[in-house]
């Protein structure tokens, strides 16, 4: 088996390498003048079971053509099976048609994977559960919900919990966490009058004096979030918390997440923190390399990955 890491999140990488007592296969990823990547292996790969650990966060495309050209250059390397690591899918919010003539880019891009040379992707918290089956390769999608139980059980001991749902689409993924932690369930209702700005409308569930768990994949300009949070505490909560599995934070989502009346927002380090994010007070980043370490291991000796999704 071989671990090879792009430069989207080498740190991950290492954290995994080091996980599973290995050392990262040595290789060449760079740029020529014109900004055009290069990669070269530079150990051989012929028959190798080789994972390729690039999440496609900001900058997207660079990220996604380095993996791309990292996967093209194994299969010319004679490499048994190539397996995607991409903790974090981008592109994967454009998964259907939001209107006439625009695209399904969660589509694209497995296509691209797939000619690349994918013979399998490891992925975690999809946007969208039928991503799966955009691809005609198997895909594991592995869930954060173990990490963040684990920090829930650790900080919020014996509080009165329920989980919120930031919008209809996220119930199930709310409901599923709010099971396993036994804790009650709500929903806000918000209207989204275009991309990148929400509005809240009212809520759907009991929080008044209760400890609110907001939960959701993406956090990008936290402006859904942070509208949550103040109608949470308009509504009486006495504690709003978040976890986020991918803290994408673009913009002044930093800033934004500060001067919230969010108490924390709990991200993965599925993307790199940025320098604003290390240094927010409010934010923190849990690890997520010990169960991409044990899937990559099951899914070199051929055992059961199924119990990593819960």
């Amino acid at each position: 088996m071989k671990l090879i890491a792009g430069n989207s999140n080498r740190v991950l990488a290492e954290a995994i390498a080091s996980h599973m007592g290995m050392a990262l296969t040595k290789a060449v990823v760079r740029r020529f003048a014109d900004m055009e990547v290069f990669v070269e292996i530079l150990e051989n790969v012929r028959g190798e079971d080789v994972f390729v650990i690039q999440p496609t966060s900001f900058p997207t495309n660079d990220n996604l053509m380095e993996l791309l050209i990292t996967m093209d250059a194994l299969k010319r390397g004679s490499a048994r099976r190539i397996t995607a690591v991409v903790p974090y899918y981008g592109y994967a919010r454009q998964d259907r048609k939001s209107g006439p003539r625009t695209p399904i880019t969660a589509k694209l891009v497995a296509n691209l994977l797939t000619v690349a040379g994918a013979d399998r992707m490891l992925t975690m918290d999809l946007h969208a559960g039928q991503i799966q089956g955009f691809f005609d390769i198997p895909l594991d999608n592995l869930h954060a919900s173990p990490v963040f139980i684990k920090h829930i059980n650790l900080t919020m001991k014996d509080q009165d919990i329920v989980v919120v749902s930031p919008d209809v689409g996220g119930v199930m993924r709310a409901r599923s966490l709010a099971r396993r932690i036994d804790a009650g369930l709500a929903i806000i209702d918000k209207r989204r009058e275009q991309a990148g700005v929400s509005e809240v409308m009212n809520i759907i569930g009991e929080v008044k004096g209760k400890a609110c768990i907001l939960v959701d994949d993406i956090a990008d300009s936290a402006g859904t979030l942070c509208n949550a949070a103040v109608a949470l505490m308009g509504a009486g909560a006495k504690s709003v918390k978040a976890y986020i599995t991918h803290g994408v934070l673009s913009g002044e989502a930093v800033e934004r997440v500060n001067k919230s009346p969010l108490e924390k927002l709990i991200i993965t380090d599925s993307i790199l923190a940025i320098p604003q994010v290390k240094a927010c007070g409010k934010i923190e980043q849990l690890s997520v390399a010990p169960l991409l370490a044990e899937a990559i291991l099951r899914i070199s000796e051929e055992r059961s990955v199924s119990t990593l999704f819960e």
